[in-house]
């Protein structure tokens, strides 16, 4: 593994590190491209303040200061410049708008909430849930985000935590599986699930992605400086996907702009 494109910064209010903190620590660890995707900044109505994303203020520092480390550590190591993104429908259009002015390169689609955040009572999808309708729903709105050709891959795909009939979520999952393949997203591994024993990665997902002979892609998902490329994190991933038919992708071919 020597490319990961899913780090974030202590701008999203729960992780910690700075961009150069994150930079030291990938050359350090033998990354070649490192790519910086924190969450990102939505236009939401001023009544809702979000907790878990940088402020709409907080945008250019983040794009100056990722751009002047690719300018610093150039003989080191590439970096790249992107955004963890959840498809909220009444607002995308809007996330849009408020970075075509800047050197934004990729979008990541993380649909950790349904609806668009504020307005479902159902919360994060993180959280166990029997609800068929919040399956379907939170399939339905990451299908809706591949549909706009904004995204570079589908992060942590297997984040809901559904404990219902297991036959529609196999339903489900494969309509998304499905769809990622129509769109020509990769899935991603998690790292930060696998570390911390959360519901995901979700085996049974996995096993329906293998049937399908699906592309993956490794994540670090670092929330902290020293969970990029944490020591056996790589042989732990591949120790999970262990005889699964599934198609490692290494490195991404990045557009110049989302």
């Amino acid at each position: 593994m020597y490319a990961n494109y899913h780090t974030h910064t202590y701008r999203c209010n729960h992780a910690t590190g700075t961009e150069k903190e994150y930079v030291e620590r990938a050359i350090e660890k033998g990354l070649k491209i490192l790519g910086f995707s924190d969450h990102t900044p939505y236009p939401f109505p001023k009544e809702y303040h979000s907790g878990m994303r940088m402020r709409v203020d907080e945008l250019p520092d983040y794009v100056r200061t990722v751009e002047n480390l690719k300018d610093e550590y150039k003989s080191d190591i590439e970096i790249h410049i992107g955004l963890e993104v959840e498809y909220y429908p009444r607002h995308f259009d809007e996330l849009l708008k408020l970075v075509e002015d800047y050197p934004i390169e990729y979008f990541l689609l993380a649909q950790h909430h349904i609806g668009n955040e504020y307005d479902v009572e159902a919360g994060y999808c993180g959280m166990p849930t029997h609800s068929d309708d919040k399956l379907r729903q939170y399939v339905r709105q990451a299908i809706e985000g591949m549909e706009t050709g904004k995204f570079l891959y589908l992060a942590h795909p297997d984040l809901i935590a559904y404990e219902g009939d297991m036959d529609l979520y196999d339903e489900e999952m494969r309509r998304l599986c499905l769809a990622a393949r129509e769109h020509d997203l990769p899935l991603e591994l998690n790292f930060l699930g696998l570390t911390e024993g959360r519901n995901y990665p979700f085996k049974r997902f996995w096993n329906l992605a293998s049937e399908l002979e699906m592309d993956v892609i490794y994540g670090c998902d670092a929330h902290r400086v020293d969970r990029v490329m944490e020591d056996g994190i790589v042989e732990r991933a591949d120790h999970f996907l262990e005889g699964m038919h599934l198609h490692l992708i290494e490195e991404m071919k990045l557009p110049a702009h989302v």
